[in-house]
Formats: structure tokens, sequence, C-alpha cells
């Protein structure tokens, strides 16, 4: 599950002022030290992340952020970085202590809500001041639920990580919760597929690249079959087939040869479609490539692609 990818994972990021106990909560959570806690103010530089199997939900991030009210020297590249988390979460725990709301609080409530961002809020430090119900009432209010912990008390790590799960799977974006199939609901019950893998000097070695494999997962996951070939094997593996494929997926560098060689009656499809189809929405994406068509002289095109490969 560690080699679960970080965008297959739901994003929680843990949020609140310095010293409140967020790196205390995230190994509570985890059972073991991995976020560095002191009593000192600011300890929490860079955003930690750390991965982890958290069933029911299933894979997640913990993103461990710095103090909103950190006042170092570095600070503003260390709030700098917590704000751009915002990007990133699925769900934020907002980490406080007990009767203490102030205005770091209510910012974070306020940005979360207006990006539409579920919430929990999580009063730490219990064992040293209980909240009272006039401040329970008002976290209440504001989020609908919150919980009480305290991070020293080992004996209650249970019960703690029990109530926090539930509460994230109920706050949980329901397209986490369920999330699609990547190819395996285009499948029949027994189907197959053919996935054209192209091995080029691009291509890393001694391994396949992560869409492919997951690929193939989805297939083996719907109890389905994968026939993997390279592009030159296609034709002749295609001719040998006694029955046609329910699709064949290829690299898109290879989608000329491949729509060439394939029937016209099968269906093909690239792996990057696949993911479009699965993390976007494709109609939106389909219609913005019909729009090609009705492109005039002087029209301005925007072409954005966040793949590192060619940045």
């Amino acid at each position: 599950m560690d080699n679960t990818p970080k965008g297959n994972r739901l994003h929680i990021a843990l949020m609140g002022r310095t010293n409140v106990g967020k790196s205390s909560l995230l190994n509570l959570m985890l059972g073991q030290d991995i976020a560095i806690t002191s009593p000192v103010a600011g300890t929490t530089t860079d955003v930690v992340e750390k991965a982890m199997e958290l069933l029911p939900l299933g894979p997640v991030l913990f993103l461990d952020t710095a103090g909103l009210d950190d006042v170092s020297e570095l600070s503003g590249v260390r709030l700098e970085k917590t704000a751009k988390v915002f990007d990133r979460a699925d769900v934020i725990i907002l980490v406080t202590e007990a009767d203490t709301w102030t205005n770091y609080e209510e910012t974070v409530l306020a940005e979360s809500m207006g990006r539409k961002i579920p919430i929990l809020i999580v009063v730490n430090k219990v064992d040293l001041h209980q909240p009272s119900p006039a401040f329970l009432k008002m976290m209440t209010d504001k989020t609908g639920r919150v919980l009480t912990v305290s991070c020293n008390d080992e004996t209650q790590r249970q019960t703690y990580l029990n109530d926090l799960k539930q509460q994230l799977l109920e706050k949980a974006p329901a397209d986490f919760i369920g999330t699609p199939s990547l190819i395996g609901d285009l499948l029949p019950a027994g189907g197959f597929a053919v996935l054209v893998v192209p091995i080029d000097l691009q291509a890393p070695k001694g391994r396949l690249i992560l869409p492919q494999v997951q690929t193939i997962r989805d297939i083996l996951d719907h109890d389905a079959t994968a026939v993997i070939v390279k592009e030159r094997e296609l034709a002749a593996t295609l001719a040998n087939l006694k029955t046609p494929p329910a699709i064949v997926v290829t690299d898109s560098q290879a989608i000329l040869k491949v729509t060439a060689d394939v029937p016209p009656e099968i269906p093909v499809t690239t792996f990057s479609i696949l993911f479009a189809r699965q993390k976007a929405d494709l109609a939106v994406m389909a219609r913005g490539a019909a729009a090609i068509d009705s492109l005039q002289p002087g029209d301005k095109v925007l072409i954005a692609e966040a793949c590192s490969h060619h940045a």
C-alpha cells in the first residue's frame, strides 16, 4: 500500500497554531514517532507527508503543516507552504486547544468552507484542560461535530482513532469513497483487453510505468484478462486471438499505428484517456477537442500540461 500513488490517496491536512499538538496527533494516529514533537513552538518547518492505510477509508496521505502563528525568522516561507496545502487537501483536521479559538482558526475555517473542503475540529490536550460546554457547542455549531483527544493518553489511542476514522469516513468526498473504475467497467465478465506497451529508449528499464501497472491491476480486480503486447506484435496478436478483445488500450505515442492495425469494430483508447475519465470530466475534454473544428484564424488556444516528462 506504500506504493499507492499520491493522487489515489485521500489527502488529510493537519492545521493549527504552533504547539497545539498537530504532530503529536499524527504520531498518535500512526502509532509511531514520524513527526518530530517538542514543547518549543515551530518545530515543524516543511510540510511533513506520511502515507498509510487507514481502514475502512483506504490509502491516505497525512500532511502535517507548520503552525499558523509561526513568528520565527523563516515564518514567511513556512506559512506560504502551509497555505498551499489548501490546494491539495481533501479533508482538513483543524487542531486547537480547549476554550481557545482565535483569528487563526477562524481563517482556516473560512478558507476551507470557501473552498468547500470538509473540516473536522479536534480539541487536543484535554488531559490538561477540559473544554467548557459552551466552547464545545460553539465548535459543534461551526462544523457539526468536534472530537476531544489527549495525545499523551496511549490507553485511549484506539478509541480516538475509531472516532477519527468515523468522522473522516463521513466527511471524505464521495468520489473517494466510491472511486470510479479505471477500465474494469468497460469489460464484460470474463472479457479481456489488449494493452499496447511500447518499449523504447524512454521506457524505464526492467519495469512498466505506473499507469500501465494500475490498468493491469484494475483489469485483474474485475476478474478480466489483460494481454500485453508491443506495438509491433499487435497485428499478429489480434490475428491469433479466437475472440476479439473488448478494448485495446495503447500508449499515446503509438496511437496512429494501433488504430491502423485494429479492426474498426474494436474500441481503441489510450492510457491517458482512461485516467482522464477517472480523474477528470472527460465529457468536457471531449467538447474541448470538438471545438478545434470551429477554430477561426487568429483564435487563441491554451495548451496546459502538468506532466514533468515534458516540462
